[in-house]
């Protein structure tokens, strides 16, 4: 024992060292020399070159620096580097692979290091991909493309290069820690387990398999108006996305879609994020026939559906043909991917499992932004003004209008979402706010609707409310008929049984799930948050 306190405090006493060097040395004037204590922040721990980060540098200063994009043909790119101050890049197409459209390399030169021991740390990207790396030696380096993924991203790259970002070499340890959820994304049975894995280990979720068949024989009789659907995708673009957006959220499921029964009888789906004939994700109404037809044969993100049923005493005070109306009006709507991230982020730092903080966010959004602009003012540009009370800043104005409040990136995107925010492509919902806006539509917030904005509220949050059958006997009769085990809720669809921490126990409250903390594994709730 003593042999291992001497190791620990004496691996703690060199840190230190380092630390109280570079903090001393950078309040110096700078000179050139074949050693500058900064270049030591890569290796230290995260948790402690962040701070020292943070105390040397502004928000902005920390971003990724947009380089520019190297492209084929005799087009070269040339730049000063943080570390090596005479770079250049250019891109080769080839078609190493044999395959339909080949694929590239991306050649970089890196020279005139200021320092012996510093690095250059970039971030190379397409809408298709992101992959990073390091250079501490000068000389030509390259990066492979072995094989570009099918025509949209060998047209983009031919047409607009491959984007290439300069990031703080204190970041190093962060990129390391993120690498592994990159797997999660592809659509093969190693992403599925990588997506599994990565709920086991950070948010101690458990996958138990259910008896065959992994699909319920429904009869739609007992289906009615309001009834929930909880969906969780689980491989593919989709399914990795999930995986995210659950570890952020502590939601057991990523997506979401309500049932609702016309004057006819004729049962429907109503979703958000229903993708249309020209690709865009819309809300759209759908006859259950042909929404329950695509979850069990051509969706192929694997998805685990339960069906929540509305309580009777809750099912009794849904007004339908208000749910309806509403309904109706945000048909063929856009998905709410204005306010997506904001149901997330409630508190400065309680809502960011490490290695993620407000700084990693706004690095992705510089990322984001620089290769599909659109989607920049589609996803954040226009939440972050509504914040600020401006219009048509883009995110590096923001950060400056930030700073000149006194104020911080984190606190603003701490800031509540309104409901009656309206965007320039009108009123924004996800799934599930397109679901609890028509629940309060349908009045089952009663007089708490006005002081609770459904925008605020995850997915988890939504199942939690108590709204939904207490008592299994009035469960429909096909539920849960192939399990041995007996949910409170209908699982209709899915290999691994579904959970739902926490189903069916919070009663709404005004300003419910403003300032909620949701830090894994426990994802701990304190009351009235």
């Amino acid at each position: 024992m003593a042999s291992s306190s001497s190791s620990s405090s004496s691996s703690l006493s060199s840190i230190l060292s380092i630390v109280v060097l570079i903090l001393i040395v950078s309040t110096a004037e700078s000179v050139k020399s074949p050693f500058h204590p900064r270049d030591l922040l890569p290796h230290l721990p995260r948790q402690v070159s962040w701070p020292i980060l943070n105390s040397l540098y502004g928000a902005a200063d920390l971003l990724p620096t947009f380089i520019g994009t190297a492209s084929s043909g005799n087009d070269s790119v040339d730049w000063k580097g943080a570390c090596f101050y005479e770079n250049t890049a250019w891109l080769e197409f080839h078609n190493k692979s044999g395959s339909e459209f080949g694929g590239g390399t991306l050649h970089i030169k890196a020279d005139k290091a200021h320092s012996w021991t510093c690095m250059d740390l970039y971030v190379f990207a397409t809408p298709y991909r992101v992959t990073w790396t390091w250079y501490f030696i000068s000389r030509q380096h390259t990066v492979e493309f072995p094989e570009w993924d099918g025509r949209a991203e060998y047209e983009y790259v031919k047409n607009k290069g491959v984007s290439i970002f300069l990031m703080h070499a204190g970041m190093l340890g962060t990129l390391q820690a993120l690498w592994d959820v990159f797997p999660l994304f592809t659509n093969t049975g190693w992403g599925e387990s990588s997506n599994l894995a990565f709920l086991e280990k950070h948010m101690g979720a458990n996958f138990e398999p259910r008896p065959e068949p992994w699909v319920t024989n429904v009869t739609t009789d007992q289906i009615q108006s309001g009834d929930l659907l909880a969906i969780s995708k689980i491989r593919g673009r989709w399914g990795g996305f999930e995986t995210l957006e659950k570890w952020v959220s502590g939601a057991y499921a990523g997506h979401s879609a309500v049932c609702l029964r016309d004057s006819e009888g004729k049962l429907w789906v109503g979703e958000s994020g229903n993708e249309n004939e020209k690709g865009e994700d819309v809300i759209a109404i759908l006859p259950w026939e042909e929404w329950w037809a695509f979850e069990q044969t051509k969706d192929d993100s694997n998805p685990q559906i339960a069906l929540l049923p509305l309580h009777p005493d809750v099912r009794a005070k849904f007004d339908v043909a208000a749910a309806w109306k509403y309904a109706r009006s945000m048909e063929g709507k856009p998905y709410g991917y204005h306010n997506l991230i904001f149901s997330w982020i409630d508190t400065v730092s309680e809502n960011y499992p490490p290695p993620l903080d407000a700084h990693i966010v706004a690095s992705f959004m510089t990322v984001w932004s620089q290769m599909q602009p659109e989607y920049a003012a589609n996803m954040w540009n226009e939440a972050l003004n509504k914040r600020l009370g401006t219009e048509g800043l883009d995110l590096s104005d923001v950060l400056v209008e930030v700073e000149k409040r006194g104020s911080s990136f984190d606190k603003l995107l701490a800031v509540p979402e309104q409901d009656d925010w309206i965007y320039s492509d009108g009123k924004s919902t996800s799934c599930i706010a397109f679901i609890l806006e028509l629940y309060k539509e349908a009045g089952l917030f009663g007089p708490l609707a006005n002081s609770i904005q459904v925008t605020e509220f995850t997915i988890k949050d939504a199942y939690m409310l108590n709204f939904f059958e207490n008592n299994a006997s009035r469960l429909p009769t096909w539920c849960n008929d192939n399990d041995n085990v007996k949910l409170p809720y209908c699982q209709i669809l899915g290999k691994y049984r579904m959970e739902l921490p926490g189903y069916n126990t919070m009663e709404p409250y005004s300003h419910m799930n403003e300032q909620c903390p949701t830090l894994p594994p426990k994802y701990n709730r304190p009351d009235n948050c």
